[in-house]
């Protein structure tokens, strides 16, 4: 394989995350794009004609169009910013994105729902290498339920990213790798001090600020996937009732898509990034 083009996608990985950006994903596509590159003997960024973008994309058989229009666009950026830099003339993609027209509608949990679920997480039983384990997942899907955030930022959260006087957290690398204030209400100052305390246990607040907030083993944080499967195993206990054209119970859509007035007194803005 030819160092030009895996020097570009180098180059152009390397000027997204300067940005700001973890790319982790598009950084995947794009070597999926060298490593074909380099079957078909591809030596010169010339040799990227439309008929060789074309056969990489089928090569990549993508049923839904949201994951095929995610392969195009982290390859339509990467000859986009190429011609930008003069490495292209001009760019040789030519097909087009597919049309979404099958997208499913969220699962919302209603109150009574969201309030069954937070119950069967604190009744979950401790095991040999999970102690806390009620206590643990019910704060984490508090957290993602009434401040909307996302599994991996709840997971990831540190005990000096929470400041239980001010009613503040600080949630660091979400999307696009940004940190932020979230202001909370006095239950959700209850339900994260308790979790703080707990895993203090009389240390230093200086001694204790990097550790992770929720962990089993005083190590390594709850993994989001771990959280997930939890999440889904529960919402298998409640027997919900899902309509048809609705999707089932994520815990990662509820970080733009759920408000859980119980937990929280202020209001919370729901966006979409």
């Amino acid at each position: 394989m030819t160092e030009n083009l895996r020097a570009m996608v180098e180059r152009f990985v390397a000027y997204k995350k300067a940005l700001g950006r973890k790319y982790w994903s598009e950084t995947h596509e794009l070597k999926l794009l060298v490593r074909f590159a380099d079957v078909l003997g591809i030596q010169e960024l010339e040799e990227l004609t439309p008929a060789f973008l074309e056969a990489f994309l089928a090569s990549r058989p993508r049923h839904r169009p949201r994951s095929f229009n995610h392969l195009l666009g982290a390859v339509r950026c990467l000859l986009d910013w190429a011609v930008a830099n003069e490495l292209l003339a001009v760019s040789p993609l030519r097909t087009r994105r597919r049309r979404v027209t099958s997208s499913r509608i969220p699962f919302l949990f209603d109150p009574d729902q969201a309030r069954r679920l937070l119950a069967a997480a604190s009744a979950l039983p401790d095991n040999a290498r999970a102690a806390h384990r009620g206590t643990t997942y019910h704060a984490i899907f508090a957290l993602c339920y009434g401040l909307g955030l996302r599994a991996g930022e709840a997971c990831g959260l540190r005990l000096g990213d929470v400041n239980v006087s001010q009613n503040l957290l600080v949630v660091r690398g979400g999307k696009f790798g940004k940190s932020r204030l979230v202001p909370h209400g006095p239950r959700m100052a209850r339900i994260v001090g308790q979790q703080q305390e707990r895993r203090c246990r009389g240390r230093a607040a200086e001694e204790v600020a990097q550790e992770p907030l929720f962990t089993f083993d005083s190590r390594r944080p709850v993994h989001p996937c771990t959280a997930s499967q939890v999440f889904h195993r529960l919402v298998g206990t409640l027997g919900l009732s899902i309509p048809d054209g609705v999707s089932p119970p994520h815990l990662h859509d509820y970080a733009d898509l759920l408000i859980m007035p119980t937990l929280s007194r202020i209001p919370i803005r729901i966006h979409t990034v």
